[in-house]
């Protein structure tokens, strides 16, 4: 019997669908393993050797475990207290962290704010069905005549629109008692701004909705205050000077754009999340790659072991899901073709035109700053992992 015993890091433990989700919260990695596997990861923990834990795996499984095997597999994932210590994973180009106490933050998430968010979808909707003309258009991206600030003024609206929604994910995640992480990266060509809650995994299924939901609850306030705001214009309730008119309509514009990019679940948005979560899943984006490998008789045999021992539910969801990814492609084409084409026409056409000056005219940097300003995210999120390298 193998006398040898393996220090292991501070763990937690959650049971979720017959498997048990096992994670190192100081740096947010969890995987899960079948209650055998459970059974080793806690012997381990209580100081049992190596032969103990298979003892013990044995005795539940009912048939010999090669636990030697398992541990080097909890070496690979780091949850093995014999190596350096590492950062945690970063999910974005461009990362910061840190967290605070919530329950200051817990009146935000209870059932009374979350039936007052979803009342401000539902008055969203009845005011556009009930005056169209609310519903912003393109054009309003340009809030003055002057190219170049409506652009710098567009950007700071869009990225105070995604900071409100990113921090409401981060106070859902504080008053749900777990940490997150805020970062910068980005989906095909879109730069995003993204919370990592990946600690969600510590706790039971119900209780990740919120935290996940949290930035699309926030959305519907901002626009059902957006919109009251227009309708009370229009209703002749105030009379905000033609620029504030200009201003609120440029923001209700980013908010729905903010608000339609979470609904390409193919993106790994909120509501892809949602997905996760609500169908049970494990490792639903890898199978799906997987499957749709195979149908295109492209999986090596490497990738065909890995499916072999996929988790049943992921193959069920990744079967059909794979499609809905790929069929995604079209969407962002659409998008691109519709929106980001047009806006970057105008913005190439008055950079060119800013810079035909020459040095010596006022304009030429003007517009280089207003290049610089609208193309540094673009630039960030690329630049930022080449220099991890």
């Amino acid at each position: 019997m193998d006398s040898s015993t393996v220090a292991l890091k501070e763990l937690s433990f959650l049971e979720e669908g017959g498997r048990v989700v096992v994670g190192d919260p100081a740096v947010g990695r969890f995987i899960a393993v079948p209650p055998v596997g459970a059974v080793v990861i806690r012997a381990l923990r209580d100081g049992a050797t190596v032969g103990e834990a298979a003892a013990a795996a044995e005795r539940v499984a009912g048939e010999p475990v090669d636990v030697a095997a398992f541990v080097e597999t909890l070496r690979k994932v780091g949850f093995v207290d014999d190596e350096s210590p590492e950062g945690g994973h970063r999910t974005a180009a461009v990362h910061l962290s840190g967290w605070r106490s919530g329950p200051l933050f817990r009146p935000l998430f209870g059932r009374v704010a979350w039936t007052c968010y979803g009342l401000s979808y539902v008055a969203v909707a009845v005011a556009f069905a009930w005056d169209p003309g609310l519903m912003p258009r393109p054009s309003d991206a340009f809030v003055s005549d002057d190219v170049g600030l409506s652009l710098v003024v567009f950007l700071a609206l869009t990225t105070l629109s995604t900071a409100v929604h990113e921090c409401w994910h981060w106070l859902a995640a504080a008053a749900a008692g777990v940490p997150a992480r805020f970062g910068v990266d980005r989906r095909l060509y879109f730069v995003v701004f993204e919370t990592d809650l990946s600690q969600l995994w510590r706790l039971p299924r119900r209780g990740r909705y919120g935290p996940v939901l949290a930035g699309l609850a926030v959305d519907g306030v901002v626009l059902a205050a957006l919109t009251g705001a227009l309708a009370a214009a229009g209703a002749g309730l105030w009379a905000p000077s033609p620029w504030v008119l200009a201003l609120v309509r440029g923001l209700l514009l980013a908010k729905l754009l903010t608000v339609g990019w979470q609904a390409m679940v193919f993106l790994r948005t909120d509501l892809y999340a949602v997905l996760v979560i609500a169908t049970g899943t494990l490792n639903l984006w890898r199978v799906k790659t997987l499957l749709l490998r195979r149908a295109l008789r492209r999986l090596d045999a490497d990738g065909r072991a890995e499916l072999d021992r996929a988790n049943p539910r992921d193959l069920a969801v990744g079967a059909w899901f794979r499609w809905v990814w790929l069929a995604g492609f079209a969407v962002a084409a659409a998008y691109l073709v519709g929106f980001y084409v047009p806006a970057a026409a105008v913005v190439v056409r008055y950079v060119l035109d800013g810079l035909a000056a020459g040095p010596g005219a006022p304009s030429f940097w003007y517009a280089a700053v207003v290049a610089a300003l609208v193309l540094w995210p673009h630039v960030a999120v690329v630049v930022a992992p080449l220099r991890r390298r």
